[in-house]
């Protein structure tokens, strides 16, 4: 059977093997059917002149080399001379042939039907096959017969066959089988047809993912099955995926593209690509779609879940078309756009592509607005989620109007509306509202008119009662707002949170709490952390409530690893670490303070804290608490008791002498210990505190140096104090500090010590001799303030830069 059609059956074609040609046909083939000059069957015979027969576009060729090369016009075959070039159809021919043709090929697919079954051979099968591709490449009704023959479904019962040659050359027939033929692709889609080549699709074998794609693509042209391929589990995900393949050929890439665009023609597929990737035909639709197309995908878009940088992309192609759509469509298209910006303004950048659109005054309208075109308090909800978002990315929202009036977001009539909705809408609405003013109290440039407004409504009261709400979002929304509100009215607040209502110890019951630190948590104490330091009436009902032993509990827990939560560990901790130390700004007014630190052993807390390398606003706050418990240690060293002197000493001193007394702090003079009188010698804090002097926070530094600046204090013995540094090997980088002039407050304190410094003549003649320390006292002693340049111009005595006039004007004051 196999040999029926063995060689090449296109009678188009070059070939010589006669024998093989023969024996491709069942019917016999006349020679008449020849052209002489191709040798291959004609398919638009032509008689000339003379009686001979040729295929037209064979004579015609050979008519002009004639006459191309100047020769005379002559038949081919006989050589006679032609009068005329005219060509003759022979109809009669050519039906004859047509006829032929038709019976030879029905024969032959008849052939090829009984070749193609998953028991014959490989090569029977392959043979077949290409038959039926070629056979159907020559004309539309060869497609017709091959579906009357029954034999698409035949071949789509060869994607079954364990020969991947078998596979793909089924595939790619039948995509020659269906190409421009509507009839036949819904015969092959006819099943399970369609799910049987998606399945190629996932093949590892990129010859059979590139004729299924191939097919599919074809497929995708009808209308009809764009739908039935969208429907099939996983298609849609595989072709999204291969069109961002570098594995497969460009060809296999671009088919699948093209597969897609055609599939973009029903809303489902349209909604599948999006939720895989592929957004554009989504967005494209909420563009240029009809309105009940743009409400239905607005709608889907409010429902996917992007990547922050798809946001961004998001927003800058449709951002502008769902903002209209929220100012002039009907409520259920302005429901649809509202989810569909809350959605992508979830991310900074994208916040920022909105607001350069044009979002704001939308959405302060629509907050506002209240009447028969206002919006459900659903709706309004959205519309403050949206704000809340748009508000909290970095933009200078004073220079953006928003009201009929040349109000801005931070005018004081639209923030005193936001407070009267605060104060007359549900928990949802309002935690939202609470955190629009939270992003706007955020902006530096926005803070003080915030401030302003809020201050002239007398709402700080209304806010400080939200720490109590029972909505966990409420209450952290509220926290974080009044943390931002506290630097600016940090009194209005820390007299309101020690008030007889008992906000304060809500918010030290939320901070105390022993569970996974969560959000809540880290915004409370960041709420006290922003409260005056040095607001006695606090720290005194802190310390009655316990709270520093509250907070103590949760510092050494943390330490010990003994707590989760994440990103809010570290805010946490250094809010605690901060309102730990402002216990140590009352030790002098407050003796239970003095005791609470003994008891606590907090010095030893601190000097751990500033070894905590990655947490610097913790060494910050830890070396400042450091410094406060240092300065007290002079008032709390215990002095040795002298005995009386006797008759004599006292009348004649030089007969006294002092009894050697062992174990004093050389620092202080008395009995110190780390403990009870935090002192930072006994502690070994020194050096601790030395090595944060080339940290590259200003402010650890700055922290650092005042904690070693009370070993130069008066009231301690400075020549022993320059020692202890000495002997610490802090010399040289505290001469650092001061060479590197790195913030005023820094060149400040670093002239303040080096001043004591130099009162050692050692030091002053080690550093007399160093060109760049000079340099750097003389700079501070003509630019500092009047107070720096005071103690820069007694340090350049010291190293006998200045004159020193005391010797000449013994009497100045």
């Amino acid at each position: 059977m196999a040999d029926s059609w063995h060689g090449n059956y296109d009678t188009g074609s070059q070939s010589d093997d006669s024998h093989k040609f023969e024996r491709m046909h069942i019917e016999p083939i006349y020679d008449a059917f020849f052209c002489p000059l191709t040798k291959q069957v004609m398919r638009n015979p032509v008689t000339l002149e003379n009686g001979q027969t040729f295929e037209r576009e064979a004579i015609e060729k050979w008519f002009r080399e004639c006459k191309q090369s100047g020769r005379k016009l002559v038949c081919p075959l006989t050589l006679q001379e032609l009068q005329s070039a005219e060509l003759k159809p022979s109809i009669a021919l050519r039906n004859t042939i047509e006829e032929w043709n038709a019976r030879n090929e029905s024969a032959q697919l008849d052939m090829a039907r009984q070749s193609m079954n998953l028991s014959s051979s490989e090569s029977e099968v392959l043979l077949a096959l290409k038959f039926v591709q070629q056979i159907c490449q020559k004309s539309r009704s060869n497609k017709h017969d091959a579906r009357n023959a029954g034999l698409i479904p035949m071949i789509v019962d060869m994607l079954k066959s364990s020969s991947r040659k078998v596979r793909c050359k089924a595939l790619e027939t039948l995509k020659t089988v269906v190409e421009e033929d509507s009839d036949n692709k819904e015969v092959l889609a006819d099943g399970d047809t369609v799910r049987t080549i998606v399945k190629f699709l996932s093949h590892e074998q990129s010859k059979e993912r590139e004729e299924a794609v191939s097919l599919l693509y074809e497929l995708s042209k009808s209308e009809a099955l764009c739908e039935k391929i969208g429907s099939i589990n996983g298609a849609i995900l595989i072709l999204v995926g291969m069109t961002s393949s570098k594995s497969d050929n460009i060809l296999t890439v671009e088919n699948a593209d093209k597969t897609l665009e055609n599939l973009e023609k029903y809303e489902n597929n349209v909604r599948q690509m999006a939720e895989n990737g592929r957004l554009q035909p989504l967005l494209t639709q909420i563009r240029e779609g009809p309105p009940e197309t743009q409400l239905s995908m607005a709608n889907f878009l409010g429902e996917l879940v992007l990547d922050n940088d798809v946001k961004v992309l998001v927003a800058k192609s449709v951002g502008s078309a769902l903002i209209n759509i929220m100012r002039s469509g009907n409520m259920q298209s302005r429901e649809a756009a509202l989810k569909a910006l809350n959605q992508i303004s979830s991310c900074e950048a994208s916040a920022k592509v909105l607001i350069e659109a044009g979002i704001l005054p939308s959405l302060v309208k629509d907050l506002f607005t209240v009447g028969t075109n206002q919006l459900p308090m659903r709706l309004k909800e959205v519309a403050a989620t949206i704000l809340a978002n748009v508000v909290s990315s970095d933009y200078d929202f004073d220079s953006i109007l928003v009201g009929p009036d040349q109000q801005t977001l931070v005018s004081e009539d639209i923030v005193h509306n936001l407070l009267h909705l605060i104060s007359n809408t549900g928990p949802a609405i309002e935690s939202k509202l609470l955190q629009v003013l939270v992003g706007l109290t955020c902006s530096p440039s926005a803070v003080l008119s915030v401030v302003a407004a809020i201050k002239s409504s007398g709402a700080i009261i209304s806010l400080v009662q939200f720490i109590e709400a029972p909505q966990k979002e409420l209450r952290v929304a509220s926290f974080k707002l009044l943390q931002n509100l506290s630097p600016h009215v940090g009194q209005e607040l820390a007299d309101a949170l020690r008030g007889t209502v008992g906000q304060l110890g809500s918010l030290i019951k939320v901070i105390s709490e022993d569970i996974s630190i969560t959000e809540e948590q880290a915004a409370a104490i960041g709420l006290v952390a922003e409260l005056p330091e040095r607001d006695l009436g606090l720290a005194r009902q802190m310390l009655d409530d316990g709270a520093f032993k509250l907070i103590h509990s949760r510092v050494v827990k943390i330490r010990q690893g003994g707590s989760k939560g994440g990103r809010f560990v570290t805010p946490f901790l250094e809010g605690l670490v901060r309102v730990l130390a402002r216990v140590t700004l009352v030790l002098a007014d407050e003796q239970d303070a003095v005791a609470l630190c003994r008891e606590l052993n907090l010095a030893a807390l601190f000097i751990e804290l500033v070894q905590a390398n990655g947490l610097e606003n913790v060494q910050m706050s830890s070396a400042a608490a450091l410094e406060n418990l240092s300065q007290e240690s002079k008032n709390l060293t215990r002095l040795p008791e002298l005995p009386t002197p006797s008759f004599c000493a006292s009348v004649f001193p030089c007969f006294s002498k002092q009894p050697a007394i062992n174990g004093l702090c050389r620092l202080h003079r008395g009995t110190c210990s780390l403990r009870e009188s935090f002192c930072l010698l006994e502690g070994h804090a020194v050096e601790k505190l030395v090595a944060l002097l080339d940290h590259t926070n200003e402010k650890v530094v700055e922290a650092a140096l005042a904690a070693l600046s009370t070993l130069l204090d008066d009231g301690v013995d400075i020549e022993q104090g320059v020692m202890v540094l000495c002997e610490a090997e802090g010399v040289k980088p505290i001469l650092d500090v001061l060479l590197e002039k790195r913030t005023e407050n820094l060149r400040r304190r670093a002239v303040w010590v080096v001043e004591r410094l130099l009162r050692s003549d050692e030091i002053a003649y080690e550093v007399s001799g160093d060109p760049n320390v000079s340099t750097a006292l003389v700079d501070a002693f003509q630019h500092g303030d009047y107070r720096t340049r005071q103690i820069a111009e007694h340090a350049l005595k010291h190293v006998d830069r200045l004159p020193n006039f005391s010797g000449v004007f013994p009497n100045a004051g």
